[in-house]
């Protein structure tokens, strides 16, 4: 009975080890794809302050 309460806690550390480390990994994807986003974002936004246009944009 003892053997199988420690094989139990073994089995259930290591799903934990893995789940922690599948849903960590994610954690970073999506932060490093969010500061890629901004960047780009960011950029796109400063190039066409600069750019800016020779005649105003008028409504119809």
């Amino acid at each position: 009975m003892f053997w199988k309460i420690v094989g139990a806690l073994i089995i259930a550390w290591l799903a934990f080890m893995v789940i922690g480390s599948v849903v960590g990994f994610l954690l970073k994807a999506v932060v490093w794809i969010a500061i890629i986003g901004g960047v780009a974002f960011l950029g796109t936004a400063a190039y066409r302050a600069v750019k800016g246009r020779s005649e105003p944009k008028r409504l119809r």
